[in-house]
């Protein structure tokens, strides 16, 4: 055991002085050091680097760390290979410094893909796009409920969806209390005949009174007036136009004073309720204009105006229902029919603008990168406004009307601005004395593998 030990130990020191003589004959000084280091790690320091160095040494500019080409992270405080075989980049210290701007050459621009925009001033356009459904104009829906109760007799109207004009007959209806009155009228019209009088008259129209309250047409009275009769049965006719949303009635069925028979809803002109989110509620008013599209009629735009916003939220969808009113000649807008809604919001106010990828939000903060002369950007913290058309947002506060901002490439921006960030405050550590984390040191796994033998020779100390 102790002759393999020996020859180890022989061999390596033969190794050691071998190189360290080549190493001082070749360069000396602090260059041969690191030579020496990148020799025993099995690297060779580029061309490129050593003219680096050179320049370096010469008081042109001073160089603060190198770094990986592919790994911004991967810093060292000397040149030579990075982890995965490259040269190192210098970085210097007038390009490292300099509060937050970073300084990027416009080669590495290109290849980052940056592209800027123009912070502009402009009309604050912001269209609200939603959705809303159609339904019936509630001041033109009518329910006919008889004030009298009775038996149907004929039905005229006898299913729902079945159009009906004003004065047309809906169903006839046999009840005592018809009788009745239609015996007083014919008992007045009669005194009134054969003796006019005003009091006769003025009790002929009382009773006449009655039956129009009972909403008996006047054709009824005149045909009771005619045949001198009292009719069996009476026709109820609809007191306007519509259509039939709701029907209750069936012959030979028996009607209470105050049921309903039938829902007339007249749909020329509708309603649109159309919904919109909480946060949404400011920026929308009555008298705004809207635009509607239907799925089904591609192509065909309804114009219409806001007319009421409801002054509560939907229990279960949480949103405000906001009402449009549309004119509805040919009945092409169906109730329950769902639409598409396009509300302009934008009032024709003036701001700043800027396009919205151009803007970093980290949560807490939102920061755009303006540029500024010699290739350098320097983030802004900004107030975000409201969101515009054509992709741009509006800015409260933070930027100028004139400005540049980055609107592709900024993450690796900030990403060179954080690394920027934390070597800063590496080398502000160093120059205080204090201890600062720094990258692993590339010898650091040659000390491993040459093993405990290097420990105990001066040499290795040194380098360590």
């Amino acid at each position: 055991m102790s002759i393999k030990t020996n020859r180890k130990k022989s061999g390596f020191s033969f190794f050691t002085v071998i190189l360290t003589a080549l190493l001082a004959l070749a360069i000396g000084g602090g260059t041969a050091y690191h030579l020496g280091y990148l020799v025993l790690k099995g690297k060779k320091p580029g061309k490129k680097q050593m003219e680096t160095k050179a320049a370096a040494n010469t008081g042109e500019r001073k160089i603060a760390y190198w770094r990986a080409p592919m790994n911004p992270t991967e810093i060292y405080d000397k040149p030579g290979k990075s982890a995965m075989g490259m040269d190192l980049v210098p970085v210097y210290e007038d390009a490292a410094a300099g509060g937050s701007d970073i300084s990027i050459d416009p080669t590495t621009q290109q290849n980052m893909g940056i592209r800027t925009a123009i912070v502009q001033k402009g009309p604050l356009t912001h269209t609200l796009r939603t959705y809303g459904h159609i339904t019936y104009d509630e001041t033109r829906v009518t329910r006919i409920n008889p004030k009298f109760s009775g038996w149907i007799e004929r039905l005229y109207i006898d299913f729902k969806g079945q159009p009906v004009k004003k004065g047309e007959p809906l169903f006839t209806i046999y009840s005592p209390e018809l009788i009745t009155a239609q015996q007083d009228y014919l008992e007045a019209y009669q005194n009134n005949e054969n003796n006019p009088s005003r009091s006769n008259a003025r009790m002929l129209n009382t009773v006449r009174l009655r039956l129009l309250y009972y909403d008996l047409g006047e054709s009824e009275i005149k045909t009771i007036e005619k045949k001198n009769a009292v009719l069996r049965t009476l026709t109820i006719r609809s007191p306007f136009a519509g259509v039939v949303i709701e029907k209750k009635a069936f012959e030979g069925g028996y009607v209470k004073a105050g049921a309903i028979v039938y829902e007339i809803a007249d749909l020329s002109v509708v309603w649109i309720d159309v919904h919109i989110y909480e946060y949404e509620l400011e920026a929308v008013h009555t008298g705004q204009t809207a635009e509607m599209t239907l799925p089904y009629m591609p192509g065909k735009r309804y114009v219409g105006k806001i007319v009421y916003v409801y002054p509560y939220l939907q229990k279960k969808t949480r949103d405000v229902v906001v009402r449009l009113v549309f004119n509805n000649p040919d009945i092409l807008l169906k109730p329950d029919m769902y639409a598409n809604i396009r509300i302009d919001t934008s009032g024709g106010e003036v701001g700043i603008q800027i396009p919205d990828e151009a803007v970093l939000r980290t949560g807490e903060r939102n920061i755009v990168f303006v540029t500024r002369p010699g290739n350098k950007f320097a983030p802004r913290e900004v107030t975000l406004g409201m969101p515009l058309d054509n992709g741009k947002i509006q800015i409260l506060t933070g930027l100028a009307e004139g400005e540049t901002v980055v609107t592709s490439g900024q993450f690796l921006i900030d990403s060179e601005s954080k690394l920027r960030e934390a070597v800063s405050k590496m080398m502000d550590a160093k120059k205080s004395g204090k201890k600062a984390e720094v990258a692993p040191d590339p010898a650091s796994n040659f000390f491993d593998d040459v093993g405990d033998t290097s420990k105990n020779n001066p040499f290795f100390e040194d380098m360590k």
